[in-house]
């Protein structure tokens, strides 16, 4: 029997803009809201990322983050 889907969860989101228009751009293409969408991806992390690739872009990101915020 397929696993019920209930969205349980809300949480307030801080994202860049440009994560949220990527978000909008995959939910869309996707066919799912935005919720859906990050649920998809969180709950499938493992095998819809590359682990090298997410290493490399996650010290990339770490690395500007301050100053991105400025």
């Amino acid at each position: 029997m397929p696993k019920r889907f209930r969205l349980t969860r809300r949480f307030p989101v801080a994202m860049t803009e440009d994560g949220y228009r990527r978000l909008k751009k995959f939910s869309a293409e996707a066919g799912l809201d935005e919720g859906e969408a990050l649920s998809f991806l969180f709950e499938n992390f493992s095998s819809v990322m590359n682990e090298e690739n997410l290493t490399a872009r996650l010290r990339l990101f770490n690395s500007e983050i301050d100053d991105r915020k400025r």
